[in-house]
Formats: structure tokens, C-alpha cells, sequence
């Protein structure tokens, strides 16, 4: 059941959240099953969404982009207030977080990038020389078979 703060006007059906977002339907109902957005009920238990809503949508769709996933998505929206729409200072301390984030996987990326030509240049594929998979051959102590993956 809705606040009684909150006026009808403050609410939003989920056909006019998915208008407003540009998702589907159903791309909706599977974040709110992932508890990434929470409706309130109406007194015929209908679905509501809040207007702040549609942020939370735009971020989720921002945040996949940028590849957090949706336990990182999840983690970062608990921050958030439930009921009222974040400020600009609650978006701030996200995109701080997000930012330290994006700052490793750009750096290790970018070391990625600088080592690559030479190991695939190389052709050796050696395990006890390559140093961007496995240096010093370290994985191969634990046996045969694959060890890490790299996203």
C-alpha cells in the first residue's frame, strides 16, 4: 500500500516507467525480481513505481555499460534511500565508487593492451614465461586444467 505522503501523480504504472526507460515490460519485472527497484502496492495490489524510479532504471542500464554486475549494481542501489529520490550528494558517493572501480579496470586493461602484442607475437604460449596469463607459471602448481579466467 502506498505512503499517504506520496499522491497519486507521485506514482507511475509499469507500462509508464517502461515508456519513460525505453525497457521492456518484462525487463522491469525481472529488476524488481532482482530487488534492483521495489513498487508499492496499490490497495488492489497493482504495481506502482516511484518517479526517482526511472534514475534507478537509467543507472541499472548506465551501470551494465560500464560492466558492474548486478550483484555490484545491487550492492551500490543499497545505498540509496528507499521512499524518497536520492540527491545528488547520494549519486555522488556512487559514482565514487563506480569511478575507483572503472580506474583498476582501465589500468588493467591498459597493461593488458601494452603486453599483448609481444605475447601474441611470440607464438611460445609458454606458461612458465607468459606474463600476462600466468607468471612464473604459479597456476601450474595446482594442477592440470584451466585456473583463471580473465574477463
Amino acid at each position: 500500500m502506498p505512503s499517504p505522503r506520496l499522491k497519486p501523480s507521485d506514482l507511475l504504472t509499469i507500462g509508464e516507467i517502461a515508456r519513460r526507460t525505453g525497457l521492456s515490460v518484462s525487463a522491469i519485472r525481472f529488476y524488481e525480481d532482482k530487488r534492483l527497484i521495489e513498487p508499492v502496492r496499490t490497495g488492489g495490489n497493482q504495481r506502482r513505481f516511484l518517479r526517482s524510479d526511472i534514475r534507478r532504471l537509467s543507472f541499472i542500464l548506465i551501470a551494465q555499460r560500464l560492466g558492474l554486475t548486478l550483484g555490484e549494481i545491487e550492492d551500490e542501489l543499497a545505498k540509496l534511500p528507499q521512499g524518497r529520490t536520492p540527491t545528488a550528494g547520494d549519486w555522488e558517493a556512487i559514482s565514487a565508487a563506480i569511478r575507483l572501480r572503472l580506474d583498476e579496470r582501465i589500468a588493467e586493461l591498459t597493461r593488458t593492451r601494452d603486453r599483448l602484442d609481444g605475447c601474441i607475437g611470440c607464438g611460445c604460449l609458454s606458461l612458465a614465461h607468459c606474463a600476462i596469463w600466468n607468471p612464473q607459471d604459479q597456476l601450474g602448481q595446482q594442477g592440470p586444467g584451466a585456473r583463471k579466467l580473465i574477463a
